[in-house]
């Protein structure tokens, strides 16, 4: 299979970049024209912002040349696979790819519990009941951060920014509080690093759709939040990501479909846009052609094996949940499609498929001496 993540170009690498810069070990390659600047100008605080669903492509039909994110983007690069806000966050903060810190995406299976797990929501994908379980499991998912690597070495300082509470994060609400808190934050003295993170417009385009006003108007409002922070800003390299964009979805019911839907174990995992299915012994042998004559114009179908020998989550150490979570095989929409099984919501626009809107996202950079 072709990936087209490029995984020396990617929020890992980046994110690798930032470690790199602060002194910590990091386990893949940087970005050589981050590093540039920072080995140059030796800033001495390092503000990572991510909007969450600010896809490239939809930055450019929504800003006008002459917008500041337009001016200050020096690069395209890609997300992680699958584009989506847990795989891609998680990498980012951490400088692991999914294949390394096993979150695979806002479902995923966890073999030592036999569950498929809301992540975030520590819910069971199939009925939405939260799960002990999990909950117990859940120290086998956790990474070391960015943030948690600077502060255990010491010579410098680092903290997060969350719309929600969220460990020991600094929580803000509103776009004037995020800026409040962002200020606070990196005005206080010393060697500093603060990731903050905006839940939109990934929220309001899941709804409403990546070329909506209401998209658009939070694009904007983004742009100018960002021109206007910097203006308060010194000694600061300022760097603006997103984690994925998005595209408009027509979504197909596997439930509509009960002969493909009886020939899995359990329900599927992933994303709907890149799904993944465990199959039923006795089905194995059939289960591709009948998943291609259904779905085939919209899907390409792929085996775990594919999936492992291709890189498809990136390189390193595989999590050892890694290779059960991936079950037997994985769906990628290169359409608009996207396919729901239960638990699976049914949304306007969404992403972690493989087109161009979903996984360019774009880098933008404003140093402030």
């Amino acid at each position: 299979m072709q990936v087209k993540n490029n995984y020396n170009e990617c929020l890992t690498n980046l994110a690798c970049s930032i470690r790199k810069y602060f002194d910590l070990e990091y386990h893949h390659n940087t970005l050589p024209y981050i590093d540039d600047i920072l080995e140059k100008e030796q800033p001495e605080k390092v503000l990572l912002i991510l909007f969450d669903g600010m896809g490239s492509n939809i930055l450019d039909r929504a800003l006008d040349e002459n917008d500041f994110f337009i001016q200050n983007r020096i690069k395209t690069i890609t997300s992680v696979f699958p584009a989506t806000t847990t795989a891609a966050t998680t990498s980012i903060r951490t400088g692991l790819n999914p294949v390394e810190h096993g979150w695979l995406g806002w479902n995923t299976y966890i073999k030592p519990i036999d569950q498929t797990i809301t992540l975030y929501l520590n819910e069971k994908k199939e009925t939405g009941e939260k799960s002990p379980e999990f909950i117990n499991y859940l120290n086998n998912l956790k990474v070391s951060t960015i943030k948690d690597d600077i502060n255990k070495k010491g010579d410098a300082k680092a903290v997060e920014l969350f719309p929600f509470p969220t460990g020991d994060a600094v929580v803000y609400s509103g776009l004037s509080g995020f800026k409040e808190k962002i200020l606070e934050e990196i005005n206080k003295p010393g060697k500093r690093f603060v990731y903050a993170y905006n839940d939109e417009p990934d929220h309001t385009i899941h709804l409403k759709g990546p070329d909506s006003l209401e998209a658009r108007i939070l694009i904007k409002e983004r742009n100018n939040f960002t021109e206007e922070l910097c203006k308060s800003l010194s000694n600061t390299l300022v760097i603006v990501v997103a984690d994925h964009g998005h595209i408009k979805v027509d979504n197909l019911l596997l439930k509509d479909y009960p002969h493909i839907k009886n020939m899995l174990e359990r329900v599927t995992s992933s994303e709907s846009r890149s799904p993944i299915f465990k199959v039923k012994e006795e089905y194995k042998d059939v289960f591709p052609d009948e998943f291609n004559k259904a779905f085939g114009d919209y899907f390409k179908l792929y085996t775990k094996e594919d999936v492992i020998s291709s890189g498809l989550y990136g390189d390193g150490l595989a999590h050892s949940n890694f290779e059960d979570a991936l079950g037997d095989y994985i769906a990628i929409s290169y359409s608009d499609k996207g396919l729901l099984d239960t638990g699976d919501e049914n949304l306007y626009s969404n992403h972690a498929g493989y087109t161009d809107d979903e996984i360019y996202v774009p880098l933008i950079l404003k140093l402030k001496k």
